[in-house]
C-alpha cells in the first residue's frame, strides 16, 4: 500500500496550483523584465506590447487577424455581434435580439451565457461519446431564426468542422468557434479557431496559455469583421489610439462599443509563454496523458476519446461515482476537480424547459479532471497513478 500520509502538507500533488508558481520561478528573470518595462514606459493599455502578442498569436494560428479583449467570454460576445452585423449588414448591436444560435449545454456556461445576454435563444444540442457537438442533431435544430453555429472545441479537441462548416454554408449561418480550451489543436491541417468566420480564445490563468489573470483573443481572416472588432472593443477607437499612433480609421457613422482591452502587461506575459515556451508545456501534457493512459488501460474508468491534432487542455476520467472518486484521491493527497455535476440545462431549467440531452446528463456525473498541468514533476504522476491504482485495487 502506498504510503500516503504527510502531516506538513496537505496536498502531495495539487490539481494546477503549483504550476502557476513553477513556472514564475522558472521565469521570473523575464517575467519582470517584462513587467519593469510596461512600468517604465508608461505602456499599459492598446501600446506595443499588446500589438506584438497579437502578431505573434496571429503567426502562432496561421491567421491574418488576431486581436486581444478582456476575456474569453468578452472574446465570444464581441464575435457573436460582428457576425451577425455582417450577416444583416448592420452596424446595429440589439441585432442579435430574438434569433436564435446553436451551442451545447456540455460546456462553461459562458457561449451560452452572452447568447442570452444578446438577447437570442440558446439552442442546445447534445454531444457525443467524444464530448464534443454531435453534428448530427444540428440540422434538426434549425429554424428561420437560426443565425449562428458555436462549436465548443473542449478539452483540447475540435468538434467535427467538416461538417458544422457545409450545414452552415448550406443554411448561410455564421460560425464562430470557442476554442477556449484549445489553442494549439489542429483540425484538417488548420488551427482550431480559424476555421470557422471567428475564434475566440481564453487567455485566464487555468488555460493552457494561461496567465496571471483575465484575458482572451478573437481571430479571424476577414478583414471586415477583423475592423469591426476593434471598434467594438474600444468604444469605436476614436481618442484612445491617437495617443500613441496606432489609430484605426474612424468608422462612418459611431458605433456602440465597450471596454475590452487586453492590458500590455498580460500581453507581455503571454508573449514570454507563447513564443519561448508555449510549444513544450503543450508536448509535456501530452507526454502526461500518455503515462496515465499505460498506467490505466486496465483499469474500470473510462479514458478521455482521442484524436488527430488535439492538445490536452484537460485529461478527464470518467468514474462510476465521482465524489467517492474524489473523496479517495483527496484522502490519499491528490487534488482532483469534480465540477459541473448538474448540467447547464438543468441548473437553467427555469429557462429552457425540459431538455433530452442524456450523453450530456451522463459526462457531467462522471467527469474526474486530473492534475496534468506542464510543471507537474515525474514523481507526482506517479502519485496520481497509484492512488487511482489503490482506488480500483483496494
Amino acid at each position: 500500500m502506498p504510503r500516503w500520509n504527510n502531516p506538513k502538507k496537505k496536498w502531495r500533488c495539487d490539481f494546477i496550483n503549483s504550476g502557476y508558481k513553477r513556472y514564475f520561478r522558472a521565469h521570473r528573470r523575464e517575467i519582470m523584465a517584462a513587467y519593469e518595462k510596461c512600468l517604465a514606459n508608461g505602456e499599459f493599455v492598446l501600446r506595443e506590447g499588446l500589438f506584438k502578442f497579437e502578431r505573434n498569436l496571429a503567426k502562432f494560428l496561421k491567421v491574418k487577424y488576431a486581436l486581444g479583449v478582456a476575456s474569453g467570454t468578452d472574446a465570444l460576445r464581441i464575435a457573436y455581434e460582428a457576425c451577425e452585423m455582417k450577416r444583416q449588414k448592420t452596424d446595429d448591436p440589439l441585432s442579435l435580439i430574438g434569433k436564435e444560435i446553436i451551442c451545447v449545454s456540455h460546456t462553461f456556461i459562458a457561449p451560452i451565457e452572452r447568447i442570452v445576454q444578446h438577447g437570442a435563444k440558446p439552442v442546445l444540442v447534445d454531444v457525443g461519446e467524444d464530448a464534443l457537438m454531435d453534428v448530427s442533431k444540428i440540422e434538426a435544430a434549425i429554424t428561420e431564426k437560426t443565425v449562428g453555429i458555436v462549436p465548443v472545441h473542449l478539452s483540447g479537441k475540435t468538434c467535427d468542422m467538416s461538417e458544422i462548416q457545409r450545414i452552415a454554408k448550406k443554411h448561410k449561418l455564421w460560425v464562430v468557434e470557442d476554442a477556449c480550451q484549445a489553442l494549439g489543436a489542429s483540425y484538417g491541417g488548420k488551427m482550431a479557431g480559424t476555421i470557422g468566420d471567428m475564434g475566440a480564445f481564453s487567455f485566464i490563468a487555468p488555460k493552457t496559455l494561461g496567465g496571471p489573470g483575465d484575458g482572451g483573443g478573437i481571430v479571424t481572416n476577414d478583414p471586415w469583421l477583423y475592423e469591426r472588432c476593434l471598434w467594438l472593443r474600444n468604444h469605436s477607437n476614436i481618442t484612445q489610439g491617437v495617443l500613441h499612433g496606432h489609430q484605426p480609421k474612424e468608422p462612418e457613422k459611431m458605433l456602440w462599443g465597450s471596454n475590452s482591452r487586453l492590458d500590455v502587461t498580460m500581453a507581455e506575459f503571454l508573449n514570454i509563454k507563447l513564443t519561448k515556451y508555449y510549444r513544450g508545456m503543450l508536448a509535456r501534457r501530452k507526454a502526461i496523458y500518455k503515462r496515465y493512459a499505460k498506467a490505466f488501460k486496465d483499469l474500470p474508468l473510462k479514458l478521455p476519446t482521442t484524436q488527430p491534432g488535439q492538445i490536452f487542455q484537460e485529461i478527464i476520467v470518467r468514474v462510476d461515482n465521482a465524489d467517492k472518486f474524489k473523496a479517495h484521491m483527496a484522502k490519499n493527497g491528490v487534488e482532483v476537480l469534480v465540477r459541473d455535476t448538474v448540467t447547464n440545462h438543468k441548473k437553467y431549467e427555469w429557462f429552457f424547459g425540459p431538455l433530452p440531452l442524456p450523453v450530456t446528463e451522463g459526462m457531467a456525473m462522471s467527469a474526474v479532471r486530473l492534475p496534468s498541468y506542464p510543471e507537474l514533476k515525474d514523481k507526482e504522476v506517479e502519485i496520481v497513478i497509484e492512488a487511482v491504482r489503490f482506488y480500483f485495487e483496494k
